[in-house]
């Protein structure tokens, strides 16, 4: 079992403070396990097993929980009165109204609050007026690089490993999968529980087929500059009408479902972020593979895809930068700091390099400057800019 260090350290810093802890995120992406960890943790830990009650709302013996009330009755009937209490509730989203059942059990003295969610949603509207300032949020992305490093006793062949990664997911369960139509099989399990579930069903969205369109075409062009009109526009042409408005909602919603993730432009000199072309990139490769077919493998686009992830499990906020005429890959905030990321396949030939640098050297602040590619050279510094392997800086610390 993959240890999933970056946020069972956050559980564990959390662990008996009044806060809910909410972690969000895509389906199969390890929210499951990662209570399962955190779990027998508190096992060895002087806890007892009476003490804790973990509820997973898509198994079927625990239908009769799907109402708040019934699930409140039955969390607080085995209640210890004198200890510490537990509670994890698995795909909380699953029972109407259950922010009353939470808030409820959240003003109970001996009660340590664990859900998950596979929607954005769980923290929007109701919730997030009756919680506020008493939740905190762990978004959780399938396995990073060096997680699904961890994964094997044999740590050599980074590049086979590397392109494994790319392309037969980073889900956590996939590394269990050999066959490849079994797995293709299981990523489109996946995308279909998402698409259908998370998205068709709760959404009510009539269109199914403009969805998976829509769906595709965003995959399609994961790092490229989108912007609403031009999806619409694309899809008119292909005699698939669809209104700017519709689109948007579309977007929205895959963003909720934790499928795609925005990245807003940002005017490094004006020092604000842009309303206008936003790029996204999927939350996993994998999946990406499975949906289109590995015929369209732009690899220069899927490594930019694994640095913004990265980026976002390393607890930055990411824009893609504008310094004039020219482009930053990535403008990543983190506690009132700024790095800047440029990433590119390689840079060897020294027309790419110079390109690659122009971006970078027209910024004037001081701030960190990062040249990532797959080169395997020795770490080098143009003019201050770091030029780092890009598998050593998914690696590190």
């Amino acid at each position: 079992m993959i240890k999933r260090q970056i946020y069972l350290q956050r559980l564990f810093a959390a662990k008996d403070k009044k806060l809910i802890k909410v972690i969000s995120g895509v389906r199969r992406c390890g929210k499951s396990t990662l209570f399962e960890i955190f779990q027998g943790y508190l096992l060895k830990n002087n806890v007892l097993k009476k003490q804790i009650h973990s509820i997973n709302f898509e198994e079927i013996e625990n239908e009769n929980l799907l109402d708040y009330k019934q699930l409140y009755a039955h969390i607080k009937k085995n209640l210890i009165s004198d200890k510490m209490n537990y509670i994890f509730l698995d795909e909380i989203q699953n029972v109407k109204d259950f922010q009353k059942a939470v808030d409820s059990l959240y003003v109970k003295k001996n009660i340590d609050l664990y859900i998950t969610g596979s929607n954005s949603n769980l923290l929007s509207g109701e919730l997030a007026t009756l919680l506020s300032g008493r939740y905190i949020e762990i978004q959780m992305l399938p396995l990073s690089f060096k997680e699904y490093i961890s994964a094997f006793e044999n740590t050599k062949e980074l590049n086979e490993k590397w392109i494994n990664y790319l392309t037969k997911s980073s889900f956590p369960y996939a590394l269990e999968i050999d066959d490849k139509l079994v797995l293709k099989d299981y990523l489109n399990g996946i995308y279909n529980s998402i698409i259908v579930k998370d998205i068709a069903q709760r959404e009510k969205i009539s269109d199914f087929a403009m969805l998976t369109s829509i769906t595709k075409f965003m995959l399609d062009n994961i790092g490229n500059l989108c912007s609403i009109k031009k999806i619409s526009d694309t899809m008119t042409s292909a005699n698939r009408k669809i209104s700017t408005h519709t689109v948007e909602n579309y977007l929205t919603v895959l963003e909720k479902s934790f499928v795609l993730y925005k990245a807003k432009r940002f005017d490094i000199k004006g020092k604000e972020y842009l309303r206008t072309n936003d790029k996204y990139y999927c939350v996993d490769l994998g999946l990406r593979y499975a949906i289109l077919g590995k015929e369209k493998a732009d690899i220069g686009k899927m490594l930019e895809n694994v640095i913004y992830l990265e980026l976002l499990r390393r607890g930055y906020e990411i824009g893609i930068g504008k310094i004039g005429a020219n482009e930053v890959d990535f403008v990543a905030h983190k506690n009132g700091d700024i790095e800047y990321y440029q990433v590119a396949l390689t840079t060897r030939d020294d027309k790419t390099l110079q390109r690659e640098l122009l971006s970078l050297n027209a910024i004037s602040d001081n701030n960190p400057k990062n040249l990532l590619t797959l080169d395997e050279d020795p770490e080098i510094s143009y003019n201050g800019i770091k030029k780092i392997n890009a598998l050593k800086w998914l690696l590190s610390d």
